[in-house]
């Protein structure tokens, strides 16, 4: 799992970036790419914040499953599963709709996103060949159409086919929260779109 951080120790990270051209006003997300990449693993995190303050951190994923490297991604790209490009800022990329047009969720259609495309249908995630910008569908979601409140308290470990490249947390009952907090700055236009930034692992 992805080392624990302080949070002026990622704002500080993000900082250094040299896609940084300020912070967002409102609410953002910093996604945290474990460099142990358990293959088909929820290993990663991510932080949301509002400003330079943090104000939940979720388990999930910034990679796809088995079920979409191993060969599923032939059904979206034929040249490989998407794997978004890290320790970089994505400014105004989401805005809160439903995904699958049933899961409250972020979606991509704001800014591009970079990705890189794995192909070679193992269980690693990798950035083969060079990013390419672009608008592939990279939303922000849980992984389960369920929402039963017991369904809700359960978190899965494994990735397989919830994501595709998609940014996917299986901390569930924190989601909802979340979702509920864009959907109502969307309705009182407090906040249409969100950033969000991308970062590996890092020694502090």
């Amino acid at each position: 799992m992805v080392r624990k951080y302080t949070d002026e120790q990622l704002i500080n990270r993000v900082e250094q970036l040299d896609s940084f051209n300020g912070f967002p006003h409102g609410r953002w997300i910093l996604g945290v790419r474990s460099n142990e990449d358990t293959p088909n693993k929820f290993d990663d995190k991510f932080y949301e914040f509002e400003g330079e303050e943090c104000i939940r951190v979720l388990s999930g994923t910034t990679h796809p499953g088995k079920t979409i490297l191993q060969s599923g991604f032939l059904e979206y790209n034929p040249k490989g599963a998407a794997v978004v490009r890290a320790d970089k800022w994505y400014y105004d990329l989401w805005k809160y709709g439903l995904h699958r047009r049933k899961m409250p969720a972020l979606l991509q259609i704001g800014a591009k996103i970079e990705v890189y495309r794995d192909g070679d249908k193992d269980l690693k995630s990798e950035e083969l060949g060079k990013p390419i910008p672009g608008w592939y569908g990279i939303n922000y979601h849980t992984n389960t159409y369920n929402w039963s409140a017991a369904n809700l308290k359960i978190k899965a470990a494994d990735i397989n086919a919830w994501s595709a490249g998609c940014q996917v947390t299986n901390d569930r009952e924190k989601y909802v929260e979340q979702m509920k907090w864009y959907e109502n700055a969307q309705k009182t236009k407090k906040q249409e779109f969100i950033t969000y930034c991308l970062i590996n692992e890092f020694e502090p």
